[in-house]
């Protein structure tokens, strides 16, 4: 059976979309998601993203990452998913689906792609690094300058660190421009490298620095490899929420296997 897929990238972190509202996709072949993931013998991406049915909202997003397993929220993924969602006339400018970690509201507006995140609660500030999921595990560490940093070697090792067990974590690396701009580079576990930008890390980032006082303000720009992206939140005596991610979702090619 021929496979049609679409690549699709968010400030530089790309996904296979696949239009699976048919049923037609295997969501257990792992060896092929790899594949199709893979950038030398494959189609090329930092992960996989399936578009399906949902019985309560407008779609469901299936996540997978380049090492072909399911894996946690996305943020760049929501992103792009709700930009395919409009391209195939599922939703026209605005979005309910459902994710690996609940429900997640989004809208488009002149090429932006806006994404609400789920609440954080939990912000652990440690002497080295802070520590909070933002539907995806993340330890957000500030460094000089983060174009001095060997990302995937010392991401890596704290990734693969006792003290994130055998789940790991994504690794954030962070240098202040300004009270409200900062420099992120991202090792993402899953795909085991460093990639563009990742949408759980800025808006970790995001959230980190204000936590600890590195920002006051609540709008916060996060400069990636791949391009700028933007979080806003508000904050509460329980911790963060009315959390959104904002930047451009692009469709590069369609293609069939």
């Amino acid at each position: 059976m021929q496979l049609t897929f679409y690549k699709y990238r968010g400030t530089g972190n790309d996904f296979v979309m696949i239009d699976n509202r048919q049923k037609t996709f295997d969501k257990n072949d792992q060896e092929y998601i790899a594949f199709l993931c893979d950038r030398r013998f494959g189609v090329g991406a930092d992960g996989l993203i399936l578009l399906e049915n949902h019985k309560d909202c407008d779609f469901e997003m299936v996540y997978f990452n380049a090492d072909g397993n399911e894996s946690s929220m996305c943020g760049n993924g929501g992103r792009c998913i709700t930009a395919f969602a409009q391209f195939l006339g599922v939703i026209e400018n605005q979005a309910t689906f459902e994710a690996i970690d609940g429900t997640h509201k989004a809208s488009i507006d002149s090429g932006q792609v806006k994404l609400q995140m789920q609440d954080v609660k939990s912000v652990e500030n440690h002497i080295s690094h802070v520590f909070l999921n933002t539907g995806s595990p993340h330890h957000v560490e500030m460094v000089n300058d983060v174009k001095d940093v060997d990302v995937k070697s010392k991401g890596q090792t704290i990734r693969y660190s006792a003290a994130y067990n055998e789940a790991g974590s994504n690794v954030n690396f962070v240098t202040k421009n300004a009270k409200d701009h900062f420099s992120v580079r991202t090792y993402e576990r899953g795909v085991e490298d460093e990639t563009l930008s990742c949408g759980t890390g800025v808006t970790a980032v995001a959230l980190a620095m204000h936590a600890i006082g590195e920002t006051n303000s609540q709008h916060v720009t996060l400069q990636t490899q791949g391009g700028e992206l933007v979080v806003t939140f508000d904050k509460n005596n329980l911790g963060y929420e009315n959390i959104w991610l904002i930047g451009p979702a692009i469709q590069v090619f369609k293609g069939q296997l």
